[in-house]
């Protein structure tokens, strides 16, 4: 016996409604969207930079990106490009490696830059730029790298910290790497004349996409000059620690897109940055189908006697 449709006669037409969908990368992929969906919220980080080898700058976090209400197809495939982290210098003095890019359509995150190295190695630019090289020739307030290069609006990303003072050649720590929510710090003053300690880290940017508040993209710290001169903290949301006898220097974390932290003196190489990732939300979908059929579907069913009263 056919059931009852809110009283008419017919078969019951249920709505379709369509959850929320929220699709973590933290490798390449690819995303299909649900039937009914028109538009996500998106997340786009990309890798975060190496730091630099030999009292070098901390690396640039990747670019982060992220916006509402961008236009999709419902049931079509979006392939998605999550950048690594950019390689640690291990040579003497030099930068560390640009973070790859990460993309979903056509958002594109920058990598990114590099740490400088040892005295003339300068720092490079990238979605946040990266820090300083210790004993750099760069005049006070310069030789960090540019963030939001290349430039987009909102920007992804932060400038790399400077020279903070002492004068070109002089001694002094590694900057540290630019990050989503701040420049890298400049490096640090030991005694008023030469500034041997690394720079911190800038500080990342915090995102709820999830559901939960996750702070990513932090900038990797400088290390600090000669050994004995402490190393620059790692940004908020992945960045590495830059070396010093404060402790030595790390890695910026996996799949937030922090910068690697810069080696101290002695030699010693730079750590890797953190790779990136991409997380797309698709907002619970509209109600689809009345609950009720139309006229002319009522009418052909009942003609043929299919649906009758309940």
């Amino acid at each position: 016996m056919a059931s009852s449709n809110g009283g008419i006669v017919g078969v019951d037409n249920p709505p379709v409604i369509q959850p929320e969908v929220i699709t973590t990368f933290n490798s390449s992929g690819t995303l299909t969207t649900a039937p009914y969906t028109s538009e996500v919220e998106y997340l786009v980080i990309a890798g975060g930079a190496g730091g630099g080898s030999t009292v070098g700058g901390g690396g640039g976090a990747g670019g982060y990106r992220t916006a509402t209400g961008f236009p999709v197809a419902g049931g079509s495939p979006y392939p998605v490009t999550v950048g690594g982290g950019g390689a640690a210098e291990t040579g003497p003095g030099g930068a560390g490696a640009n973070g790859s890019n990460s993309v979903f359509s056509t958002i594109t995150s920058a990598g990114g830059g590099g740490g400088g190295g040892f005295t003339s190695i300068v720092a490079i630019s990238g979605g946040s730029g990266g820090g300083v090289g210790g004993r750099s020739a760069s005049a006070n307030g310069a030789g960090g790298g540019a963030g939001n290069t290349p430039p987009v609006s909102p920007p992804q990303g932060n400038d790399g910290g400077d020279r903070g003072g002492g004068g070109a050649n002089a001694l002094g720590g590694g900057g540290g790497g630019g990050a989503a929510g701040a420049v890298g710090g400049d490096n640090r003053a030991l005694d008023g004349t030469n500034y041997k300690e690394g720079g911190h880290g800038g500080a990342g940017l915090a995102s709820s996409i999830t559901g939960s508040s996750v702070t990513r993209a932090g900038g990797g710290g400088g290390g600090g000059d000669l050994g004995t001169s402490a190393g620059g903290d790692g940004g908020s949301g992945g960045g590495g620690d830059g070396s010093g006898p404060n402790h030595a220097s790390s890695a910026g974390t996996v799949n937030t897109g922090g910068g690697g932290g810069g080696a101290g003196g002695g030699g010693s190489s730079g750590k890797a940055g953190g790779s990136g990732v991409v997380i797309i939300k698709e907002a619970a979908g509209p109600t689809i189908a009345s609950g009720v059929w139309d006229m002319n579907a009522l009418y052909d069913n009942v003609k043929a006697g299919i649906w009758t009263n309940a």
